[in-house]
């Protein structure tokens, strides 16, 4: 198993980070994102679910697993990981972090302290009927969620109407979309979008664990 890791000088805690559905674990946005959070003193490691392995090992397009075979992938990172006495967090880019958070809400999942997600793809866009939602009442850990203004698989009206759980934390990145790209015209760029959440995302990791 290839583990990708960025390390915080004096890390607040460990970020396990899944990537999205279309685009690697050392994807532009993923290295970046992850830069990004090491700066801000969480250590992140970075994996790839076993579809994505073998699109780079053959050179070949494949779908994604089916989400029984991403989650049992996803347990046996985390129980790979060295004991190194860190608080573990779980998250990732869309899909990856909708697995996280399907991880988190089952009544078995390993020991963490919370969820992270980038992007999360609460509908299909298009699709505002086709929610992805229910699991997450079932949440006994917080999550923060880090979404583009634009992002058309979930708008703020859209996710205002869903009624969230209070443990479910929203930050809001002006003008992005989906992969965190601002428009043109905002003035911002996407390093700047990235940045504003592993800001929001050490400061809640920070937030959390002295809440616990």
């Amino acid at each position: 198993m290839e583990l990708l890791w960025n390390r915080a000088e004096q890390p607040a805690a460990l970020l396990v980070l899944a990537h999205g559905a279309g685009a690697p674990m050392d994807s532009d946005f993923m290295n970046a994102m992850a830069e990004a959070l090491a700066g801000q003193g969480v250590s992140v490691v970075r994996f790839e679910f076993p579809y994505m392995a073998r699109r780079r090992q053959e050179q070949r397009k494949f779908p994604p697993n089916r989400a029984p075979q991403l989650l049992a992938h996803f347990r046996d990172v985390l129980a790979a990981l060295p004991d190194d006495n860190l608080p573990i967090w779980i998250g990732g880019k869309s899909m990856g972090g909708r697995m996280a958070s399907l991880l988190a809400a089952e009544a078995d999942c390993p020991p963490i302290h919370g969820v992270v997600a980038l992007g999360y793809p609460f509908h299909p866009p298009g699709k505002p009927e086709k929610t992805r939602t229910d699991h997450l009442p079932c949440l006994a850990v917080p999550m923060l969620i880090c979404q583009g203004e634009r992002d058309p698989f979930g708008k703020p009206q859209e996710v205002a109407s869903y009624g969230l759980p209070q443990a479910i934390h929203l930050h809001w990145l002006p003008h992005g979309d989906h992969d965190f790209r601002p428009l043109k015209r905002s003035g911002l760029e996407q390093t700047d979008l990235i940045g504003d959440a592993a800001v929001r995302a050490a400061l809640f990791i920070r937030e959390m664990r002295t809440a616990q």
